[in-house]
Order: structure tokens, then C-alpha cells, then sequence
């Protein structure tokens, strides 16, 4: 019988298959990009348009786009390394953040200059109507290739993908912009072509401001919206188990999500108990946003970052042991001692296995000998033949 694939593999099999979707998508919006921009760049000098002119160059920012995205998909799919233990994704928002730098640069470049020719009003040329064919072929395969693009995009959760699809969209909506243009120059408006031209150079800054933006935006670790930081707080409080919840801090790697939670449980409860309490925080937390990949929860018996700091002055078991040998002598065998950190106290418990004096081991003759000290808080012992605690 063969063994169900493991987490980690089903992972590596989805990057893989990720990795050849978006390189499939990425090659094929390419070519086509190259093949407009050539058409427009042509047909623009050829037929007196500079709106068309600008819409080419606008298509080749495409292909170099296209390259940063196969670029940063290859290396943003590698699997989690040691230098790397939560994966590659940064790299894809570091992408993203380049294709929005260029975008911002060309724009403000072809921007500055439009304008320029239209202060100057030295305009006295008018499109031909080769340039609406051209404008025309670029709106219908432009919007194509975005359909195709996001999709994929949305399938393998890839912000990359679906920002160059956006960017796609962007041409196709500045060959529109071109047609009307056009349309306008040829009645007698000529210095329409040029406005145009201006106005579809802002189209190519303003989305590569929102694709540099929302990259900053991750690469400086912020954390979720308040609705979902909300949702996520409520799905741990309503966990059998959890009295509270004193600290959620959240942030994205790509469309990943990762928490850091911290619980706070019945201070009595074992270490396991605390342990499948958090599991099943994260089990709820994983039904409610599915792009969560990793959940680190610390189980706390109390807040201890408000009213009671945590401190080191503490002792620890060995030095607790000591000290309780030193004073009442050695536990009996088959006892065992629990120590309970708590507001900057430590509480004793003592399970007694065996018969012993009762004078020694006694809730009293314990704090008589320890009340010294001031980490002392309280003592409580149980004896195997009675199953009541001695208080």
C-alpha cells in the first residue's frame, strides 16, 4: 500500500507545478508584448502618432517586466533551505517591487516629455488610420492575455503574476485611450494624440506606485488587517481551554501568512494538555484563513507582560531540589515535586509516593523553612493514601 505523500513533499510538488504555470504564462504574454510593442512603435513613427509611440514603449516595459517575473519566480519557488527556513516568497515581492520601479520610471519619463511638446504647442501632425488598427489589435489581445494571466495568477496565489497581469490591463487600457485619441485628432484635434500620451504615461505610474507600494508594505512586515487580526483573536478565545489571548502578531511572506500567538491556559494544566490546546487554536486558525502556513503559539499560565514581568531572579529545579534537601532532606523516592511559576512567585507542589515522617514533609514545617526566601509563594502536599491535598 502506498503512503499517503507527506506535508513537505505535497509543498515541493505544488512549487514545482506553480513554477511551470507561471513560467507558461509569463513566456506567452512575452512574445506577445514584443510583437505589439514592434507593431505600435512602427506604427506610431510611421503614422504621425505619439500616443501610439508611447503605447509601444509601454508594451516593451511588458517584456522587461515579463523577465523579472520568470526571473523572480524561479528563484521565489525554491524550496526552504537552512539560510532560508521560511522560504523563498520575499523574492517575489522583491520583483514586484522592481516592476513597479519601472514602471514608475518610464512613466515619469514619457510623462515629462509630453508634456513638454504640449507647452510647447508645436503639434501640427495628425494620425493616420493605420494607428487605429494597430490601437485596436492591442485592446483585444491585451485584455486577453490579462484574463489568462490573472487567472493563473489567482490559482497559484502568486501577487507577482497577477501585479504583471494588472500591468497588462494597463496597455490595454492606454490603446483605448489611443483609439479616442485618434478618433479626436483626426476631427480636428490634434493636440488630442499628445494629451493622450500624457495621460496613459500616469495610467503607467500609478500602478506601478500601488505594486512598489504594497511590496514595501510586506517587505517592512505588516501584519494583518484589524478585521482578520480580530477574527483570528476570537477564534483562539472561543478554543476550549484558552482563558486569553495576549499577544497575536502576524505578517506575509507573498500570499503566505505567519503567526505568532500567545495563550494563556489554566496555570495547573500538564504540558501536553497546553500543547493540544494549542493545536487546536491552530486548527481553527487554519479553517478560517487558508493561506496561513505557519502558527508558532507560546502556552503562558498567566500574562505575564502587564501586571507581573518576567524575571530570572527565579530558582530553578535543581537549585529548588537543593535547597529543600538542605533544609527538610531528601524527597522520598517515588515523589515528585511540580513547581509553579507564578506572579513572580514560585509555588510548590509535592506528591508523595511513599509513607514519611509527617512532621518533615507537611504544608507547615515547608513554609516554615522556605518563607525566608522571597521567591517562596506557597506550598502544597499530597500523599498517595489520601487523596485530599494537606493544605
Amino acid at each position: 500500500m502506498q503512503k499517503p505523500d507527506s506535508p513537505a513533499q505535497r509543498h515541493r510538488e505544488n512549487l514545482v507545478m506553480e513554477m511551470k504555470a507561471a513560467s507558461r504564462v509569463t513566456v506567452i504574454g512575452m512574445i506577445l508584448d514584443a510583437f505589439l510593442g514592434i507593431i505600435k512603435v512602427i506604427g506610431g513613427a510611421l503614422f504621425h502618432s505619439q500616443a501610439l509611440l508611447v503605447d509601444g514603449i509601454h508594451s516593451f516595459t511588458d517584456v522587461a517586466s515579463d523577465f523579472v517575473v520568470l526571473g523572480a519566480m524561479k528563484l521565489s519557488r525554491q524550496e526552504p533551505d537552512e539560510n532560508h527556513p521560511y522560504g523563498h516568497q520575499r523574492i517575489e515581492t522583491f520583483g514586484t517591487l522592481v516592476l513597479g520601479s519601472i514602471l514608475i520610471a518610464v512613466g515619469a519619463a514619457l510623462a515629462w516629455e509630453n508634456t513638454l511638446r504640449l507647452v510647447e504647442g508645436n503639434i501640427d501632425t495628425i494620425p493616420e488610420w493605420p494607428v487605429l488598427v494597430a490601437a485596436g489589435i492591442s485592446v483585444a489581445c491585451k485584455e486577453w492575455i490579462f484574463r489568462y494571466t490573472r487567472h493563473i495568477g489567482q490559482a497559484i496565489r502568486s501577487d507577482l503574476i497577477i501585479a504583471n497581469a494588472w500591468h497588462s490591463r494597463t496597455d490595454a487600457f492606454s490603446s483605448a485611450v489611443v483609439l479616442v485619441s485618434t478618433v479626436g485628432a483626426m476631427l480636428g484635434l490634434v493636440w488630442l494624440d499628445v494629451l493622450a500620451a500624457v495621460a496613459i504615461a500616469a495610467i503607467i505610474i500609478h500602478i506601478g506606485w500601488k505594486f512598489t507600494w504594497d511590496s514595501v508594505q510586506e517587505l517592512v512586515d505588516t501584519g494583518l488587517s484589524a478585521d482578520d487580526t480580530k477574527t483570528l483573536i476570537n477564534i483562539a478565545r472561543n478554543t476550549d481551554g484558552v482563558l486569553n489571548v495576549h499577544e497575536l502578531r502576524s505578517r506575509r511572506m507573498g500570499q503566505d501568512i505567519l503567526l505568532d500567538i500567545h495563550l494563556v491556559v489554566r496555570p495547573e494544566i500538564s504540558v501536553s494538555e497546553g500543547h493540544q490546546i494549542g493545536m487546536q487554536v491552530v486548527a481553527g486558525m487554519r479553517n478560517s484563513l487558508e493561506n496561513i502556513i505557519d502558527i508558532n503559539f507560546h502556552i503562558d499560565a498567566e500574562n505575564d507582560e502587564d501586571q507581573y514581568p518576567t524575571t530570572e531572579k527565579l530558582p530553578s529545579r535543581a537549585e529548588v531540589t537543593s535547597i529543600i534537601a538542605e533544609h527538610l532532606g531528601e524527597i522520598p523516592q517515588r515523589s515528585r515535586l511540580r513547581l509553579h511559576y507564578l506572579r513572580n512567585k514560585l509555588h510548590l507542589e509535592i506528591f508523595l509516593g511513599e509513607p514519611c515522617p509527617e512532621t518533615v514533609f507537611t504544608p507547615d514545617n515547608i513554609r516554615r523553612h522556605l518563607e525566608g526566601y522571597p521567591w517562596f509563594g506557597s506550598a502544597r502536599v499530597w500523599v498517595a493514601s489520601d487523596a485530599a491535598p494537606e493544605r
